[in-house]
Parts: structure tokens; C-alpha cells; sequence
């Protein structure tokens, strides 16, 4: 059985994509058990293929939700919660609607397996939005079924980076509704989550910085119809009223260097290109999108399938490791 280390459930995600590559190339360090109990959730049958992508030796062992109690978790053994979805020739690098069904099952089954408090943390390999939609789950993405089904209404994206990390207000919206969807209660809510976020991390008083809408933050009305003046600044003035150290609108284009050299603790960005752009700068292996506001743990790595080099072995663990690192710290200590 697990010693005292979170148990981490990696959901495999879309298995035409890479998850199953950098889920194995991941496992095949060992400090990853030496910080984590870490269980795959997925298809054993993908997973065995996969080794192939990768010359792995490692060793693949199916489980059952009833013998999670009874897992050894030890170094050179990858135990997969096999729900056995798909076959084994499921095509790679394609658009498959079993595959964004199968996607969907494995994350359900992680948050069920989080509220039961049989796993600590969910760390999720990516989907592809097509397949997801194509298998009959009409979601923009992960955030949105973890909301859905932990019946969750107040939360929002956080992507961490090498100093930076960002929240946004809107994610998977259209500018035209993003900026729509903006307004004042929205934006005191991120910044709270924001400000709770990162004081449960250890950081007192986090110094949160707000991005405009407009360019240069709309200047005084110049750039844009006030929307500065109606939808950010009374939710930044709530939050300082409350103590949060909060400021803002600030113009964008110099706020992620701000944040960079140190002078933030965090970015709320108004919309998901706002706040992504500046973050994948920094490094498609760098950044963990972690959604915050869940009463279960959930980290991510911040790219897609990659389905150009899927089957490949060539796709980078580097921020799958991170998320694994991110959900173990994040994880309720035991």
C-alpha cells in the first residue's frame, strides 16, 4: 500500500495524442515515486502499445477500483485503473470520436475516485476538444467538466510558469463574448481565488496585479467604450476593500514583464489569449495549468495532443512532471 504519499491520478487523456507517450516517459523517473503514489487512469492495452513509442521497459499492471486499496506503488511498475474503452489499434495522431469519449470516462472516473478521497490529485494529459465533442460531450475542455461535475460555479484557470503565474477571468469563449462575459462580480471572484490560491500556497498578502481590456488599459476612455470604468475597476476596488492587495486595470503589454522581473505574484488576465500568450513565451515544457476553486486538486500540462508527433516518442515530459510536482504539493497533506 501507499506510504504516506499523495496518490496522483493521471488521466490519460486522448490516446491518439501523446498522453500516453509522456504518461510513460514521466513514470520512468524515479523521483516521481519517490514524491507521489502515481496511478494511471485509462486503458492498459494503450499504454503497452505506447511502450513501444518510447522504449520503455517499464512494467504495465492492470487494476481495479475495488484492489486501489491494495497497490503497492514501487518504482519500474506502472499501475493503470483500466477501463479498457478502446482497441489496441486505435489509429494515432487522428480526430476519434471513441478516443474523446474514452477521454471524458477517464476524467470522470478520476473526480469520482477524488470525492470518494480514494485519489489525493488529478494530474490530466491533454484531450483534443474535437474528439471530445465528437464523442457526445459538448465541453470546451477539462475546466469545464471538472466544474460540471463537482458542481462547481466559482472557478477559474491558473497557469504557472518559472515566475509567472496568471488566473483568467474568461477561458474558452470567443473575444466578442469574452469581453461580454466581463464584470465586476467575475473579476472580484478571480481575484479572490487568486489571492486564496496562492496564501494557501504559503505566499502572505500575494501582490495580484489586473490586466485592462483595452490597449494601455483603455487610457482614461481613449482605446475602447469605458469598459475599464464598468467591468474591472469596481471589482478590483471590492477586493482592496476587503484587504486583498490588489491592483489595477494596468496596461498588458508591459504587465507580464512586471510580473516576470518580480514585482507580482500573479497576473488576472481578462481572457485566455491575454494570459496564455505571455506564459507559452516562456515554454511549451514549462507551463501547468492548474484549475483552482474545485474542492478536489487538478493540474494539467499546458499544451494539446500533438498529434503531428504523436506516436513518435519525441514529445517532451517536462510539463507533465511539472503538473505531477504541482498536484503533490498541492495535494491535502496526509
Amino acid at each position: 500500500m501507499n506510504q504516506n504519499k499523495p496518490v496522483v491520478g493521471i488521466t490519460m487523456g486522448d490516446a491518439a495524442g501523446v498522453g500516453p507517450e509522456i504518461i510513460l516517459k514521466s513514470l520512468a523517473y524515479e523521483e516521481m515515486y519517490q514524491i507521489s503514489a502515481p496511478l494511471v487512469i485509462g486503458d492498459s492495452k494503450i499504454l503497452e502499445r505506447a511502450k513501444s513509442f518510447v522504449n520503455s521497459e517499464l512494467v504495465i499492471k492492470s487494476v481495479s477500483a475495488e484492489e486501489l486499496d491494495q497497490v503497492s506503488y514501487q518504482f519500474g511498475t506502472v499501475h493503470c485503473l483500466d477501463l479498457n474503452l478502446l482497441p489496441s489499434d486505435l489509429p494515432v495522431g487522428q480526430v476519434s470520436p471513441d478516443a474523446g469519449h474514452a477521454a471524458f470516462e477517464y476524467l470522470r472516473t478520476a473526480i469520482e475516485l477524488a470525492k470518494e478521497q480514494k485519489i489525493d490529485a488529478i494530474c490530466t494529459a491533454p484531450l483534443n476538444k474535437e474528439a471530445l465533442q465528437k464523442g457526445g460531450h459538448k465541453y470546451p475542455g477539462h475546466t469545464e467538466i471538472l466544474a460540471d461535475l463537482t458542481d462547481t460555479e466559482d472557478f477559474s484557470m491558473m497557469l504557472s510558469a518559472p515566475n509567472l503565474k496568471v488566473i483568467h477571468v474568461t477561458t474558452h469563449v470567443g473575444i466578442i463574448d469574452a469581453v461580454k462575459m466581463i464584470n465586476p462580480e467575475r473579476v472580484y471572484h478571480v481575484i479572490k481565488l487568486a489571492h486564496e490560491t496562492l496564501e494557501k500556497a504559503g505566499i502572505s498578502s500575494p501582490k495580484i496585479a489586473v490586466c485592462g481590456i483595452n490597449p494601455h488599459a483603455g487610457e482614461s476612455g481613449l482605446f475602447g467604450y469605458g469598459e475599464e470604468e464598468e467591468k474591472v475597476i469596481p471589482g478590483v476596488e471590492k477586493a482592496q476593500a476587503e484587504g486583498i492587495n490588489a491592483v489595477g486595470p494596468l496596461p498588458a503589454d508591459t504587465l507580464f514583464f512586471r510580473a516576470v522581473r518580480g514585482d507580482f505574484d500573479i497576473v488576472v488576465a481578462m481572457y485566455h489569449d491575454q494570459g496564455h500568450g505571455p506564459v507559452k513565451v516562456l515554454g511549451l515544457d514549462a507551463g501547468v495549468n492548474i484549475t483552482v476553486g474545485l474542492p478536489i486538486i487538478r493540474t494539467s500540462v499546458d499544451h494539446g495532443t500533438a498529434f503531428d508527433i504523436a506516436g513518435k516518442g519525441i514529445a517532451d515530459e517536462k510539463s507533465l512532471m511539472e503538473a505531477m510536482r504541482q498536484a503533490v504539493e498541492l495535494a491535502p497533506k496526509k
